[in-house]
């Protein structure tokens, strides 16, 4: 396929509020798109919205407040955002949630809670946008999974699952709509600074005590920023990148798991206990 033409081309969005997502809509009206955003906070969606009209005025920027954790109202946005918005040439699929504590700490409703969000509601999304996006040549999925779908941690039962779900079904649709001339992208981004951390869901069976050493090991690790990520995942677009990877510490578990499949979790244990370690001291 030839390249990605951000400059007057339509992406939809999720997520869009903060985060990677907040960067990604300023980095695709930089580079002359429009936009469709999404996401469940409305005063932040608001102000990301207000920021890119008035910085650039040129831009088109609808938004739609809604929760993709609810099937129902999901399904009702993606169905709004077809009908009046026919052309779309990129969907990002970035909304994505958290949830802390081992499977034995959580229940079923939070395991269905983070499947609906960072799965399900890729695939509602894509499923209902599928004939705007082949009808629009050249058109691209791009799919935000994580390092948890490459490697897959103790205490990340739901997110791992969730997110390897989102790499897979990647791949398969990528084989599929390949001789439709839509391209599909697979994120894999490690160590951002965003707050999903922070916002995550807590397991009914973690205690206070558990959530901060683990939230405080976890904060080391956030040292790119969402702007970094943002200019890679729209360059990997543009180059039709079957997977765009960000982090050395993703290569080297992405390296990791491919060389030992099967053992690999011990170093990701052993890594686990020694952050958790210095920040309960």
């Amino acid at each position: 396929m030839t390249r990605f033409v951000v400059d007057g081309s339509t992406t939809v969005l999720t997520g869009a509020a903060s985060g990677i997502g907040r960067s990604l809509a300023h980095e695709l009206s930089r580079r002359g798109g429009n936009l469709v955003l999404l996401d469940r906070d409305a005063e932040g969606l608001g102000r990301v919205a207000a920021d890119i009209r008035a910085s650039r005025p040129g831009r088109t920027v609808l938004t739609h407040v809604v929760d993709l954790g609810d099937a129902v109202a999901a399904l009702a946005t993606a169905e709004a955002v077809r009908d009046v918005t026919p052309r779309i040439d990129l969907l990002v699929n970035n909304a994505g949630v958290a949830l802390g504590g081992r499977f034995d700490q959580i229940s079923l409703e939070d395991f269905s809670w983070v499947m609906d969000i960072n799965f399900r509601a890729v695939v509602v999304m894509a499923h209902t946008l599928l004939p705007c996006l082949v009808a629009t040549p050249g058109s691209h999925i791009a799919n935000v999974s994580s390092l948890f779908g490459l490697v897959a941690p103790g205490g990340q039962t739901a997110y791992a699952s969730s997110k390897f779900a989102v790499r897979g079904f990647g791949d398969a649709l990528r084989q599929e709509l390949a001789p439709l001339d839509v391209g599909v992208t697979t994120v894999h981004p490690g160590g951002i600074r965003t707050h999903i951390a922070e916002s995550a869901r807590l397991g009914a069976g973690v205690t206070a005590e558990e959530h901060e050493i683990g939230r405080v090991a976890f904060a080391k690790l956030l040292r790119i920023e969402p702007d970094v990520a943002a200019r890679h995942i729209v360059d990997g677009v543009v180059r039709r990148r079957p997977r765009v990877l960000i982090g050395a510490s993703t290569y080297a578990l992405d390296i990791a798991a491919r060389i030992a499949p099967g053992s690999y979790g011990r170093l990701l244990a052993l890594g686990d206990r020694q952050m958790r370690d210095r920040a309960a001291r």
